[in-house]
């Protein structure tokens, strides 16, 4: 079979053709990360995440929203702004606990778990319908014959990348 005949030609045209009018007629942009982004947002803020959970370690706010803006910034094309983006994240951290969660036999714990609880409120300027305020909870587990102390940083860090993580797929993943 030769290739470079008329109709092998005419058929590998069209099909280029349909491909770069099918793509360009896309209103969404899509990054390496998988986020779809308004062609239109150039920037995003991300508000300081007060802290309004009783028995939160005093740096917990700053650690969470750092980690959602270094995701923002790291895992999107758009310039991160104090205020005013045109996508912008919102919100506060409303729990934190930690406790025992499995019991064995003897009545102590096995396991304890840190949980922690963020409500965030996302704004898009260009689409309101993906616009939402929703509380997201994730927890880690740990031995309970090690002391919260000595870990707790380290969970913490765990925590955050998996709330940010459920942040941005919520807001920019669609999911």
């Amino acid at each position: 079979m030769r290739f470079n005949t008329p109709i092998y030609k005419v058929t590998f045209y069209s099909i280029y053709l349909f491909a770069i009018v099918l793509l360009s007629g896309c209103k969404v942009h899509y990054s390496f990360s998988g986020a779809s982004i308004p062609p239109e947002a150039k920037t995003v803020s991300v508000q300081y995440f007060p802290n309004n959970a009783s028995l939160a370690p005093p740096t917990l706010s700053q650690t969470f929203t750092e980690a959602l803006r270094d995701k923002m910034s790291s895992q999107t094309r758009l310039a991160l702004v104090n205020k005013g983006g045109d996508l912008n994240f919102e919100g506060s951290v409303t729990g934190y606990t930690y406790g025992p969660v499995a019991i064995q036999s003897t009545d102590q714990a096995a396991l304890n778990r840190i949980t922690m609880t963020i409500t965030v409120k996302y704004t898009c300027s260009f689409d309101e319908k993906k616009n939402f305020e929703q509380t997201f909870s994730r927890f880690a587990d740990y031995p309970s014959t090690t002391v919260l102390s000595s870990i707790e940083d380290q969970k913490i860090k765990e925590i955050n990348e998996q709330l940010v993580q459920d942040i941005f797929n919520k807001a920019l993943n669609d999911w």
